[in-house]
């Protein structure tokens, strides 16, 4: 696995754990962290999303 796709599934994995506690708990991890209304909230956001992108590639590869 490349390193890009790596990190990129470091964010996802990051991403997916707040989506849970929100769905659980009603805890916004990133939220508490950064605050709501901030741009490195909106960034963190961002950087989920986009290597959420880069790693659909992973969907098309044999882990033979």
């Amino acid at each position: 696995m490349q390193t890009l796709q790596k990190a990129s599934l470091i964010l996802i994995i990051i991403g997916a754990i707040n989506w849970g506690l929100i769905g659980l708990f009603d805890f916004n991890l990133v939220e508490t962290l950064f605050g709501a209304e901030n741009v490195i909230t909106k960034v963190v956001y961002a950087l989920v999303g986009i290597a959420g992108i880069i790693d659909i590639s992973l969907l098309f590869e044999d882990f033979e």
